[in-house]
């Protein structure tokens, strides 16, 4: 692959082929920006608005330094599912307002006294098991939605095809493909898998018979849509994922910036980029959309088309945006069958846990080490498990136990300033391989 760069972080290209640059983008991060909405049960057109409007704040933020698109976070899937189950949508946008928040708090706490600390607190041996157990969680909703008939919720093995159709041809994709075509695996996935859905009669085109081509899509708005209330189980559930997803992007940052070939954590500064990172995360909290967060993809396709202006970014959230508002589009995707995205998540899901073990892997830490295998033992089975803690109507879900509890333990437990040394961004830094 060659190391030339096509378009630096402020060129610009010419009109057709920023168009053309701007939707390629935006189709590497098409896939996963949809499935989160899909799951939770909200607007993909909302998902795809505040996506674009996030990215733009974000490039806003940073000062048009860090060529960077946002997409829906998988790792709050669970706490906006928990949220929407217990409260409705209002809470799980509250949820993740409290996300941005947290983002918000943090970028100040890094430009006062810089980002170790946050290493101390969440070093590779915590936040690698974590992850795993975001991935995990999520094994059975990705099973249940490829083997049963969403409207009975029996098993279908007319479904379940549909499912391994779709993750057979993800699989093809990921492994074979190569370029550009390599990172769109989820959706050539998708459209193959819609297709053969297509085929065997499960796809219902009458919803996009009877959308407009331009529709409001439906936005949760506080006030309008309900009243805004604050808990602390909100709390409990949302801010240790937020803790875990930011040690994420540091890592992203710090991997972003050796492509593009400048020091991102200086300039514009880490502190500027989570800052922009939660308040996209807030924009999507007050339109209705799901928490953002900087995508590997985006650095995969910098990587291999080594065009990196901010232009065409930007290009790609305005797209995102005009699609948002498209109830033809809208339609489409609702359209999607829901083994079809089954059969998607069953990678992806998987690929968010192997990026935990991976991370274990990268850091090289030593589970031969009682102190590293306990905790990381305890934040497996506690999550995965779906311990739980409930005193007087206040309740901490599996997944934020598991991660309160590895940092503390982490804390408590000797021979922490071994855990100190590991430097989860110095490795993701360090790992030409971890961008493609």
């Amino acid at each position: 692959m060659s190391n030339k760069i096509v378009l630096g972080i402020h060129e610009k290209p010419s009109p057709g082929l920023f168009a053309v640059l701007s939707l390629q983008h935006l189709f590497a991060m098409f896939g996963a920006t949809i499935l989160v909405p899909f799951l939770v049960g909200i607007s993909p057109g909302v998902a795809l608005i505040s996506s674009g409007l996030g990215t733009l704040a974000f490039l806003l933020i940073t000062k048009g330094q860090v060529p960077a698109y946002l997409g829906s976070s998988f790792a709050f899937i669970i706490p906006l599912q928990t949220a929407i189950e217990a409260d409705g949508p209002g809470a799980a946008m509250m949820a993740s307002l409290l996300a941005g928040l947290v983002y918000g708090i943090v970028a100040l706490l890094i430009k006062a006294t810089g980002h170790k600390w946050l290493v101390k607190i969440l070093p590779p041996v915590v936040v690698g098991p974590v992850i795993i157990v975001i991935g995990l969680s999520l094994a059975g909703t990705a099973v249940g939605m490829a083997m049963n008939d969403p409207s009975s919720g029996a098993y279908s093995l007319q479904h379940f095809s549909v499912a391994l159709v779709t993750l057979a041809i993800v699989i093809i994709a990921t492994i074979f493909f190569k370029g550009f075509f390599n990172l769109i695996p989820v959706l050539i996935g998708i459209i193959g898998g819609y297709i053969y859905a297509l085929a065997v009669g499960l796809v219902d085109f009458t919803a996009v018979k009877q959308a407009k081509f331009f529709e409001v899509p439906d936005f949760i708005i506080p006030f309008v849509s309900y009243t805004p209330q604050f808990s602390l189980e909100l709390i409990a559930l949302i801010v240790p994922v937020a803790i875990v997803t930011l040690s994420e992007h540091i890592g992203h940052q710090m991997v972003l910036g050796k492509v593009v070939q400048k020091d991102l954590i200086k300039k514009p500064g880490l502190h500027r980029s989570i800052m922009g990172d939660g308040i996209a995360t807030m924009i999507a909290s007050l339109l209705g959309g799901p928490p953002n967060t900087t995508y590997g993809e985006n650095i995969g396709v910098l990587a291999i088309t080594r065009i990196f202006s901010v232009y065409v970014i930007g290009g790609a959230a305005v797209v995102a945006i005009f699609f948002g508002f498209s109830g033809t589009i809208n339609a489409l995707i609702s359209s999607i069958p829901t083994p079809v995205m089954g059969g998607v998540s069953i990678l992806l899901f998987g690929i968010i846990a192997s990026s935990g073990l991976r991370m274990l892997v990268d850091s090289k830490v030593d589970l031969s080490e009682n102190r590293n295998l306990v905790i990381s033992s305890v934040i497996l089975v506690v999550g995965i498990g779906g311990a739980f803690i409930k005193v007087l109507g206040f309740e901490i879900h599996s997944m934020a136990l598991a991660a309160i509890i590895g940092v503390l333990l982490n804390i408590i437990l000797p021979g922490g300033e071994v855990s100190e040394k590991e430097d989860i961004y110095e490795a993701h830094h360090e790992d030409d391989n971890s961008v493609a």
